[in-house]
């Protein structure tokens, strides 16, 4: 039986404690994950947990019940919401339904109508996961591809293989839009191997397919298809710097997915393009970036100009096809998976079958695309600072155990090089970002949002490795370091609470001395007292 999450937003407390004890939340199928007593605690939590089910009271300091709800159904449409109030207004229940709020429910609670609410709740809700799980709506969705000649086109398109001329025949003759102005490819990686018990994972990946159709195909007027495994989605943006909204939309689509039909979704995001025929390097990007699911983890949206901007090539030539393996190993794998590839190539390269000129031929190749590599990663010009010649030259008289040692130390030099550069740039966002709250702290309006709009990057992105670097989220960095500035000015200065919770961005002065007294404990006015005194 799938046990479903509830928050509970409230602040009188003693409701909601009355609330937790009169209902047998586990006898219905529901667990309380916690509870919030103002709006933006609740919006924290939403965001964090994700909770199945939001009850909250409308009448609340600093966010109400209906502004709060109006956020949840815009970033999590699929919480269930249920409104309780003392007030009996005709208004806000008129405006529950533009929300389609689940129930409307007036205080004093009743334990009876209550559980009748949650029983009937928890019937919807199995409901509606028992249509995205059911095996035989699956298989009928399996069987609901794309039009084949409309598959083979986007197939064409992605891999390169089509002229100016023979795709505007196409677009014509199969009734394809593609408006732009702006194009982007998705690569939607569903895991095989962690697969929800007795669940097919060819079904599996047919229902992500059809969710992420539901969810992302209308704002961003995509098409979608199956290829190599995957699906692949063509998206249609406005305007470039969409990309960092497509990435957070494809970020809590991945979370979506994880916590509703039990998948592991991982979405890579190509480069943004002008023309369609440029698909071809985007979907090379999308499927790169899946690739670092083994570095920035899986469920989740990976950008590949985000995550790899130094890192983006040119496509790899023909003759560099056998290095590919290996020059991937340098970008993701550890020491030992890239000495085992070296190893690996060296040994196709089969010396004693291969006649002296053969030999030369390939070793040529194999310089010219490292040398290639390292030019189009901004990595080891030093070690090609030389002549080629020379270099060429010196690895002719190589022994094949010195010519594997070489190999083997230049690629463990790329792999350094690349994850120092990694590092390099998560830092320097993080720099960037603490020195625009150091000079912005006092603007009302500065969030995750505003910072992730002035760095260009998407909220998803920025948050993981905000975090990963500071060990805190940007949200709390922030309430923190304009809360160390609040104490400052309160023994500084003689400024009043008020004026001093708006010069740190509060322009709410009951909201101000509510997270001032969350982060030290005391009220503003108090800590003045104590911590002014003490300095004296």
């Amino acid at each position: 039986m799938d046990i479903y999450t509830v928050l509970l937003v409230d602040d009188e407390e003693e409701v909601i404690q009355v609330i937790m004890k009169k209902i047998n939340w586990e006898g219905l199928g529901f667990s309380v994950i916690g509870y919030a007593n103002n709006g933006v605690k609740a919006l924290e939590m939403v965001e964090e947990f994700q909770p199945d089910v939001v009850m909250t009271d409308i009448k609340m300091p600093y966010m109400d019940g209906m502004e709060l709800s109006n956020r949840i159904k815009t970033d999590f449409p699929a919480t269930k919401i249920l409104l309780f109030t003392g007030y009996d207004e005709f208004e806000y229940a008129k405006e529950a339904v533009h929300l389609e709020i689940e129930e409307y429910i007036l205080k004093p609670v009743n334990s009876i109508e209550l559980t009748n609410v949650f029983t009937q709740l928890k019937i919807k809700l199995d409901q509606e996961i028992s249509e995205k799980r059911n095996v035989a709506t699956l298989e009928k969705h399996y069987m609901e591809s794309l039009p084949l000649l409309q598959a083979d086109f986007y197939s064409a398109l992605i891999e390169g293989r089509l002229s100016r001329k023979e795709a505007g025949k196409y677009l014509s003759d199969y009734r394809i839009s593609f408006e732009g102005p702006w194009h982007c490819c998705l690569v939607v990686h569903t895991s095989s191997t962690q697969v929800p018990e007795n669940m097919h994972p060819r079904l599996l990946a047919t229902s992500v397919q059809k969710q992420a159709q539901e969810k992302l195909g209308e704002r961003w007027r995509t098409k979608s298809f199956s290829y190599l495994g995957n699906t692949v989605m063509l998206c249609q943006l406005e305007n470039e710097n969409e990309i960092s909204e497509l990435t957070d939309e494809c970020d809590r689509f991945c979370r979506y997915a994880n916590r509703i039909i039990g998948a592991v979704v991982t979405i890579g995001i190509g480069q943004v393009c002008a023309d369609i025929l440029e698909l071809a390097q985007s979907y090379r990007g999308a499927r790169e970036a899946v690739s670092y699911r083994v570095i920035y983890g899986a469920s989740r949206a990976i950008n590949i100009r985000e995550i790899a901007p130094q890192e983006l090539r040119q496509p790899e030539r023909d003759n560099e096809g056998e290095l590919s393996n290996l020059f991937k190993m340098i970008r993701l794998g550890t020491e030992e998976e890239v000495r085992a590839e070296a190893d690996k190539y060296l040994s196709r390269m089969s010396f004693p079958e291969k006649s002296l000129q053969q030999h030369n031929i390939e070793v040529m190749e194999l310089v010219g695309a490292l040398y290639r590599f390292a030019g189009n990663n901004h990595i080891g010009e030093e070690l090609f600072s030389k002549d080629t010649r020379e270099i060429y030259t010196r690895l002719l008289d190589m022994e094949p155990e010195e010519l594997r040692r070489w190999l083997t130390n230049i690629s463990l030099y790329f792999r350094e090089n690349l994850i120092t550069a990694r590092s390099r740039s998560t830092q320097s966002f993080v720099s960037k970002a603490e020195e625009y709250v150091k000079n912005h702290y006092g603007e009302e309006g500065l969030s995750l949002d505003s910072i992730c709009q002035v760095l260009g990057v998407s909220n998803s992105y920025f948050s993981t490795i905000f975090k990963k670097e500071t060990g805190k989220s940007f949200t709390g960095y922030l309430t923190d370091y304009r809360m160390e500035q609040a104490a400052r000015l309160l023994i500084g200065t003689d400024e009043k609470s008020y004026i001093i919770g708006k010069s740190v961005g509060y322009t709410d002065p009951n909201y101000f001395s509510y997270v001032f007294k969350r982060k030290f404990g005391v009220s503003p006015s108090k800590y003045r007292t104590e911590y002014g005194e003490s300095k004296e």
